[in-house]
């Protein structure tokens, strides 16, 4: 378990923005974090938890609580040999599952990366999560808001996940079927629950690897063309309203380049707000604001934030 006092959250988001907490741990096992639960449930000291930090902006000042992030155990990825998965309740070879049905069975431990776990799959000729290969949150963060690109989404690959749940004013270990996260469009049940992801089990199915690759490739590119990786960001800043694109609407309204203080509206895709290099938290959030105002008063849509705020805006 690793202890930092007043941590620089900007170094933790990918934003590269925002203020600090009064506490940043890092827990490597199951263990030390039912642990660390249970003492701040008694402590009653606020708390969130962190994965990549790809959708999160801690707001200027500090968070009076602690953040607790994931490491050692909860960074792996394995395969899970035919037969063994344990995960096909209506399959009906069971143990003497030979691989004929194509689906194979892969873990990943909430901090892994999921782009890793997407590399993981391909080289393994696996297919069903290249969509994955470019977004740059963990397996938790994914999870916890059913992240998808080109497509593709979480739900659509995703079989169970180990979890940690308070009940009773206890904390539990519990597995959680994909269907019992309730998953939709940028949101799981476990946004309202606060229950924290420990692990995800995917089920994929065998693939041509040149082909699989070939599509990450292809999704790769794509990105790089039309999307603004050069700045910090948290990708789509906006969840997609109805029938229509965050993006297009911004740009309709003129705002392309727009900019508040280091926080802009991105001239190359106008769904991103980026860190031009020295945006802080405020000005992110009033850039925000003037944009949701701006399309509003336009289009009589209001847009909705995908990022997560830690603070109160």
């Amino acid at each position: 378990m690793t202890i930092i006092e007043h941590a620089d959250m900007s170094k933790y988001t990918s934003f590269k923005a925002g203020g600090t907490a009064k506490k940043l741990i890092v827990v490597e096992s199951p263990e030390e974090l039912l642990g660390l639960l249970s003492e701040l449930r008694e402590s009653g000291e606020p708390y969130v938890f962190l994965g990549n930090g790809t959708n999160t902006l801690f707001l200027d000042g500090e968070y009076e609580g602690t953040v607790i992030k994931a490491g050692g155990d909860f960074d792996t990825i394995g395969l899970i040999p035919l037969g063994e998965c344990g995960v096909c309740e209506d399959c009906e070879i069971e143990a003497d599952c030979d691989g004929s049905l194509g689906c194979h069975a892969l873990t990943a431990g909430s901090a892994m990366l999921l782009s890793k776990v997407a590399r993981a799959a391909a080289s393994a000729s696996l297919t069903g999560l290249e969509f994955a290969a470019g977004i740059p949150g963990s397996v938790g963060g994914a999870v916890f808001m059913n992240a998808g690109a080109y497509d593709g989404e979480i739900k659509d690959v995703l079989h169970s996940v180990s979890l940690i749940s308070e009940e009773n004013g206890q904390f539990v270990l519990k597995t959680v079927s994909a269907e019992e996260l309730e998953l939709g469009y940028r949101h799981s049940k476990i946004m309202d629950t606060g229950d924290i992801i420990l692990s995800a089990i995917f089920i994929l199915k065998k693939g041509d690897k040149e082909e699989i690759e070939a599509k990450m490739k292809d999704f790769a590119e794509r990105r790089s063309s039309k999307q603004p990786l050069e700045y910090p960001s948290a990708g789509s800043f906006f969840k997609r309203p109805e029938g229509d694109f965050a993006g297009r609407l911004i740009e309709a309204a003129g705002l392309a380049g727009f900019s508040v203080g280091g926080a802009q509206v991105s001239e190359k895709h106008c769904g991103f707000v980026i860190n031009t290099g020295d945006a802080t938290a405020s000005d992110i959030v009033e850039l925000m604001h003037a944009v949701q105002d701006k399309v509003c008063e336009e289009f009589g849509v209001m847009l909705e934030p995908e990022v997560r705020f830690i603070g109160e805006i």
